[in-house]
């Protein structure tokens, strides 16, 4: 079956834990798996042809002129981890069955985990530059929602706030990477891209390019110096963690780096830069690790410091060194997702991570510390285990390389001191929680924990030994398409035979064994040493950096801003005077030679009457009415104009507006002081004032002569010649609208729904005093609705409907379309709720205007997304003619139906607005209800 399917179905997913939540926890744990294990067999479908080297394609455009196209390809690299983010996934959807409590919602759960294997498997099958960003930004969002689960506790807010913070700003700088990557290359398509090595490593670029690369990989996996992060996302339940750890998320980095291997490698800057922070990382990591005593904090360094292992293999230069850092992913993601949940099991049945409280767990639980203690051998790389396999590997490639020339032996020799260190916090791990003493202090006795909470476990520690002792066997094809898919080249020749002799690489893996044993027989004295440095902690020195920040900030917009509106207007204007106005002092420059139109009596009354009107409006601005109606003669004028520049579509959308917001603002005015405060302004801000907008005036004055005496070029020619022949229609306006620009107007209706909602929850928790005067003093009527104002509107009403229907069902051809409708019908129903009342309106038409604007964003996307169905892009129009012996010929548009989606977006989203507004009184608010 196709790829996408692969990504499709566990996203798909996402929506059935929630939907059978209520059937039990088993259920929603079998129905959470269900396609992520279809997504599996897919996957498995497509070994033969990846094992020999084909890869699998799936594209479709999206935004060609952007590059931007919706593009997967399958080959070694992403089926591996692909294999892992299934396959460990799934295991990690059983285990969660049994670890979450009755209080947890484990259908959110679900929801989430599915939402990050989606993002993950979106970053590995990625094909396209911006599409690979998108999904490595969302990994950084829905790992937010899993590490912030529990949100109930400070930690877990913490946690997750500095994972995003930290992935987040390294997501910036890949975006950045990536758009430099593109302009060089000249493309976005990942197949083209890792053919074009030479030309992005000799271009000029290329050294700001590895340095946001790296930045964006190193922030995702950890490396130091931006280790700290990852320990605290421990915060997460431990399912997350052990999913993160192993097979999602931290591996993003790494796979970031084999992914590019190919075209950012074989240049100095790459072997020093990815070696020396690999080995820094696996250092640093692996000596902190020694030292904690909570359980997922000493796996979660020891994942620190496996991941800067593989990063320094990436760093080596060599072919080798490459192929030993996909093993090591291959053999780091098992074990540790193993131990990760025995760590959770140990959490589960003895109620503490505190390696100090857990001791001799053996006799309560042998079975659970024989699968721990198997895991955490292959993490120290005990022979007849996976672990060792690809750490004689590492070891042998070291003594192969000259990154740093006549340095390069201290690279071996730091590689098996890191060795030495992850043997001993090996041995702490195993002897420290299931021997060394009694428990103390235990929460609760300790036991095993339920038999299939187990199996995930029984069955990674099975792949530990498997692994081990048939490594060519279990993942020799496997690791060959892998490697072959990130150097882009013949594979080098490579064993995976357990013996090979004896050798420098065993001897330093006996050194490595001997060293950690002698460190741990001697950690006392090692934490006697580290004891004399504060431990601070980084969540909370993060949080400090994070408050100080904000203080600077809330510091400067208390300068910026300090309530004054004038001085806010000021200083804007006064930015933009510094922007715009030095190319314009030279007006002779600016003035062009394109011949202007004449000015008639007609063009001059118009201009005359808006700026008088203009005036009217600020001297007699305390006068609110007569501002409103001045101002309401400034949009009509602008409506006119366009009108008369032959744009009639804008002309009926500008009048359509103007009616809604002269309501909106009587409306909003009503329930304001009925007495506006006399502005005491001194001569000084007057002078100022009038200074500041006479420059600003003349600068955008000077501008609009600057363009209306320059022939410019424009894109008008081309919508004009290509409406009827592309769009199916005569208005080439409505024809950018649905077709052309379709997706800048789904975005727009989708922001105006969006606005809607939030002005909508703004108004409802409020109570507005209803004045009971006017500015003179004299009361209101007691007849709330006039009998004749609610005569006239019921008259209008069907007119107005029957106009609007007109307005839509013409606006391909004929200037009109779903917008201007929805705002037709959106004024006839207002008027209905100024002459009646909300209760009356709301008796006689109970509308969901939520449900409308929902209904109308569905139809417009789902409009969009049938053109797929067709092979044809996203929003792409179909349409046709057709006769009927009454009728005649007629036309049949698919832009239709998502013009009649943008009505309804429209109609909705001005009534959630305008109809809440109107609730006038307290009584009348209780009597209608938060509708």
């Amino acid at each position: 079956m196709n790829v996408f399917w692969i990504l499709l179905l566990p996203l798909a997913g996402i929506l059935l834990p929630v939907l059978f939540a209520r059937f039990g926890r088993t259920v929603s744990a079998w129905l959470t798996a269900l396609m992520p294990a279809l997504a599996l067999g897919i996957l498995l479908q497509h070994a033969t042809e990846v094992f020999s080297g084909e890869v699998s394609v799936f594209s479709i455009p999206w935004v060609p002129l952007l590059g931007l196209n919706l593009s997967l390809h399958l080959d070694g690299l992403a089926f591996l981890f692909c294999l892992l983010i299934l396959g460990i996934g799934l295991l990690i959807i059983l285990y969660a069955r049994y670890y979450l409590s009755e209080s947890d919602n484990m259908a959110l759960f679900y929801a989430y985990l599915l939402f990050f294997m989606s993002a993950m498997l979106g970053v590995v099958l990625s094909a396209n530059l911006l599409q690979l960003w998108l999904f490595w930004e969302l990994t950084s969002i829905s790992s937010f929602l899993l590490i912030s689960f529990w949100w109930h506790k400070s930690e877990a807010r913490k946690g997750a706030r500095m994972a995003l913070t930290v992935t987040g700003a390294g997501g910036l700088a890949l975006l950045g990477a990536l758009l430099m990557i593109g302009h060089v290359a000249g493309t976005y398509e990942l197949r083209e891209i890792l053919a074009m090595g030479d030309v992005l490593r000799n271009s000029e670029h290329y050294p700001v390019i590895l340095t946001l690369f790296l930045l964006g990989a190193f922030t995702k996996s950890a490396q130091f110096p931006f280790q700290f992060w990852l320990p605290h996302a421990m915060a997460a339940p431990t399912p997350v963690s052990a999913y993160l750890h192993s097979a999602t998320m931290v591996k993003a980095g790494v796979f970031l780096l084999a992914r590019f291997y190919p075209v950012l490698a074989d240049t100095e800057a790459w072997f020093v830069a990815v070696s020396l922070t690999g080995m820094a990382t696996m250092l640093l990591g692996a000596y902190i690790a020694l030292f904690k005593h909570d359980l997922k904090g000493l796996l979660a360094y020891s994942t620190v410091s496996h991941l800067g292992l593989i990063t320094l293999l990436f760093g080596l230069g060599t072919r080798l060194a490459a192929v030993a850092a996909v093993f090591h992913i291959i053999n780091h993601a098992v074990f540790k997702a193993s131990l990760f949940m025995a760590a959770g099991i140990i959490d589960h049945e003895s109620g503490t991570r505190d390696m100090r409280k857990l001791n001799g767990l053996w006799k309560y639980m042998p079975y659970t510390a024989t699968l721990a203690m198997v895991a955490a051998s292959s993490m120290a790389g005990v022979p007849l285990l996976n672990g060792f396999l690809s750490k004689e590997m590492l070891f042998t490639e070291t003594l192969n390389q000259s990154t740093l020339g006549a340095l390069s032996w201290w690279i071996p020799l730091l590689t098996t001191a890191g060795g030495a260190f992850a043997v001993a916090y090996s041995l702490r791990f195993m002897h420290d929680v299931f021997f060394n003493g009694e428990p103390i202090d235990l929460p609760k006795t300790p036991h095993e924990p339920p038999r299939y909470m187990r199996v995930p476990v029984e069955v990674l520690v099975v792949v530990c030994l498997l692994v081990g002792i048939f490594p060519h066997f279990m993942v020799g094809d496997l690791l060959a398409a892998a490697s072959a898919a990130v150097l882009q080249a013949d594979l080098p020749v490579f064993s995976l035979a357990i013996w090979h002799g004896f050798n420098f690489p065993l001897l330093m893996s006996a050194l490595a064994v001997l060293g950690g044993l002698t460190l741990y027989i001697n950690r006392r004295h090692l934490f006697g040493f580290q004891m004399q440095f504060a431990d601070r902690d980084a969540k909370y020195m993060f949080e400090e950096q994070v408050q100080k920040l904000i203080a600077r900030v809330t510091t400067l917009h208390k300068w910026l801003d300090n309530g004054s509106l004038q001085r806010s207007m000021f200083l804007l204007i006064l930015l933009a005077l510094v922007v715009s106005a030095a190319p314009l002092f030279d007006l002779l420059d600016a003035i062009g030679t394109h011949p202007q139109l004449p000015i008639n009596w007609v063009v001059g009354f118009c201009a005359g009457l808006m700026v008088a009107a203009t005036f009217v409006t600020l001297w007699w601005s305390h006068l609110r009415l007569v501002a409103l109606i001045a101002l309401s003669v400034v949009g009509l004028i602008v409506s006119i104009a366009f009108a008369y520049f032959s744009a009639p579509d804008l002309a009926l959308t500008q009048l359509s507006v103007e009616v809604v917001t002269i309501l909106l603002f009587l409306l909003a005015l009503f329930f304001l002081p009925q007495k506006s405060p006399v502005i005491d302004s001194n001569l000084t801000t007057i002078v100022r004032d009038f200074s500041v907008a006479a420059l600003f005036g003349s600068v955008i004055g000077t501008i609009c002569y600057a363009m209306l005496t320059r022939p410019l070029d424009s894109i008008s020619d081309y919508f004009v010649a290509n409406s009827k022949s592309g769009g199916g229609g005569t208005n080439v306006v409505n024809v950018i609208l649905v077709d052309f620009r379709g997706f800048d107007t789904l975005g727009e209706i989708t922001v105006l729904g969006i606005a809607a909602l939030g002005i909508y929850k703004l108004l409802a928790q409020i109570l507005l005093y209803m004045p009971s005067a006017d500015n003179k003093g004299y009361r209101w009527s007691k007849e709330r609705h006039p009998f004749l104002l609610a005569v006239v509107s019921q008259s209008l009403l069907p007119l107005a409907l029957l106009v609007s229907a007109y307005i839509f069902l013409r606006g391909h051809n004929m200037p009109g379309g779903g917008f201007i409708a929805g705002l037709i019908t959106a004024i006839a129903l207002i008027q209905q709720y100024v002459a009646h009342g909300v209760v009356w309106m709301k008796e006689r038409m109970p509308i969901n205007y939520l449900g409308l604007i929902a209904s109308g964003l569905f139809i417009a996307t789902l409009s969009g997304l049938g053109s797929w169905a067709f092979g044809r892009n996203f929003l792409t129009t179909w349409f046709d003619h057709y006769h009927l012996p009454l009728v005649g010929e007629f036309e049949l548009a698919s832009a239709m139906v998502f013009d009649f989606g943008v009505y309804l977006t429209v109609i909705g989203a001005t009534l959630l607005i305008l109809a809440n507004l109107g609730k006038l009184t307290t009584s009348e608010r209780l009597k209608a209800g938060d509708d």
